[in-house]
């Protein structure tokens, strides 16, 4: 089998990608820390680690999430600023649970709050639904979202993708790739 580099896989890769890191971090539960995870290309992964062929399916995933350090969810801009990826890198993927408003009550924000004053009105907002957004990003600009919606005695929960879903969060794991 030829290597193919991650610029020249299918589009496709990174959302399955995303929704990969999803399912496994949803295997925890809520109420977790963010999570950022390294995405190498898992033919190369298996020519340095051979003894994970039996883990690991390049043809079924051409790349590999793996698992970094815990992040610091107070300072989670500064610790991604503060990022610089090896080249054996192809991408990285974050995930965070966040909270998430409806349009109207979005529009009830002041633009004169601070951070921390806007985080409280949206904890307390009695329409809020928490959530986890994974943000996944390739080197060549590549960018997949997942948002999975926690559900309630009177919600399902809900599953949703888009490349657009996060674009402050894909352009800061993007940073994490420049020079």
């Amino acid at each position: 089998m030829a290597f193919v580099p991650a610029s020249e896989k299918p589009p496709v890769v990174l959302p399955a990608v995303a929704r990969e890191v999803e399912q496994f971090v949803s295997s925890g539960g809520w109420n977790q820390a963010p999570q950022l995870f390294a995405l190498v290309e898992t033919a190369e992964l298996l020519a340095q680690q051979p003894e994970l062929a039996d883990q690991l399916d390049p043809e079924a995933s051409p790349l590999t999430p793996i698992a970094q350090d815990e992040l610091p969810a107070d300072e989670l801009d500064r610790a991604l600023a503060g990022i610089v990826w090896p080249d054996a890198v192809t991408g990285c993927a974050l995930a965070q649970e966040i909270v998430v408003l409806p349009p109207d009550a979005e529009s009830e924000l002041s633009e004169d709050l601070d951070d921390e004053a806007a985080r409280r009105f949206a904890a307390e907002h009695p329409q809020r639904r928490e959530a986890r957004i994974v943000a996944a990003v390739l080197r060549d600009g590549r960018v997949s979202c997942v948002l999975r919606l926690r559900g309630s005695a009177d919600r399902p929960e809900e599953v949703v993708e888009h490349p657009e879903l996060a674009p402050n969060l894909t352009d800061a794991l993007l940073g994490t790739f420049q020079p």
